[in-house]
């Protein structure tokens, strides 16, 4: 390991620190949407307690047993909201989907048949101080800006959250990935004042994250790279920038890392000295999210990959966590 990795996974990784910033520890939270945990992380390591958490995939579920030592409950929409504990945050990564009849301002009648709306219901009935909610940048213009506007008309008006959103970018945040993201913030108390984390003044680098050691088995192989060439320049005589994209040690960030990353890595590929390009490794998908060393990888190459392209930069997720923990702080233990 070199000294370079090695810094980078003692400055990135240990959250541990940031829970001594705060004395506001016992609080209990809901993990919705759970994946393998992203969004849960951080606020673990602020001292929470999960109290209840929901996923569908089996092969999630298999991860986040491993790292979590529990079994999510199944799909949310068969789960009553008085089936689900007591709780004080409630975090979900949700799905964006096209409301029905959005736009038309019928409130929870907009969102019915959405992941939405089984937040909302939760929401309203548990009435939890705080929320965090994360989402594709897109959902801000999706149906034309009217499911978001659905969206916040329902947190603000109908179940009084004062409501706090800004689309944030993983490379500000201590991994070195492009990758940027939507995250609303609510609070039952609107008196509490919340302000979304500045930028990390140190910055890491693709470098930063890459093993020196690698499989052959990542190299792509010749078919695939000139498949990728192939595409890349027919797009070029296009007019359009699609195709494979290219990064080495030396590159300040790369794409965005999808689910589809197990189908030809194209989205992010690492230059290799006299040979082909090579895909990311599992382990190291792990570390450009964010995710500790000590994060298990229980499934296939290809479900790791899926599992990682789906979930969020918990550096991220652990920066927003400190300012909710610190606005909490500041109102009720003055």
């Amino acid at each position: 390991m070199t000294e370079q990795l090695s810094l980078f996974k003692e400055q990135i990784f240990n959250l541990e620190d940031i829970a001594t910033k705060t004395k506001w520890q016992s609080f209990r939270y809901i993990d919705l949407f759970a994946g393998i945990g992203g969004i849960r992380l951080p606020f673990q390591r602020l001292g929470g307690t999960c109290v209840f958490s929901s996923e569908i995939d089996k092969f999630a579920i298999e991860t986040y047993k491993a790292n979590y030592n529990e079994t999510p409950h199944g799909d949310i929409t068969q789960i009553r909201e008085d089936e689900i504990p007591n709780f004080d945050i409630l975090l979900a990564g949700f799905p964006c989907q096209a409301f029905s009849i959005a736009g038309k301002r019928k409130g929870f009648e907009d969102t019915r048949g959405t992941l939405f709306f089984d937040v909302a219901r939760i929401l309203k009935y548990h009435k939890p101080r705080v929320f965090l909610l994360e989402n594709v940048k897109g959902l801000l213009n999706h149906n034309k800006g009217e499911t978001f506007k659905v969206m916040i008309d329902i947190l603000e008006n109908q179940l009084n959250y004062k409501i706090f959103y800004k689309v944030l970018n993983a490379k500000d945040y201590g991994v070195p990935q492009n990758r940027e993201r939507v995250i609303i913030v609510g609070f039952l108390d609107h008196s509490i004042n919340f302000k979304f984390p500045e930028p990390f003044e140190n910055k890491v680098i693709v470098g930063d994250i890459l093993d020196k050691e690698i499989p052959e088995k990542y190299t792509i192989s010749d078919k695939i790279w000139a498949s990728h060439q192939r595409r890349k320049e027919e797009h070029k005589k296009k007019g359009n920038g699609f195709g494979y994209s290219l990064f080495n040690d030396k590159s300040p960030y790369t794409s965005t890392i999808s689910a589809r990353y197990y189908k030809d890595g194209s989205e992010i590929l690492i230059e290799q000295k006299n040979k082909n390009p090579r895909r990311l490794t599992p382990r190291e998908a792990c570390r450009l999210q964010g995710f500790p060393e000590s994060f298990k990888i229980v499934v296939s190459d290809n479900q790791a990959y899926k599992q990682f392209g789906n979930s969020v930069p918990t550096k991220m997720i652990g920066a927003v966590a400190d300012e909710i923990l610190k606005a909490l702080r500041s109102k009720y233990e003055e």
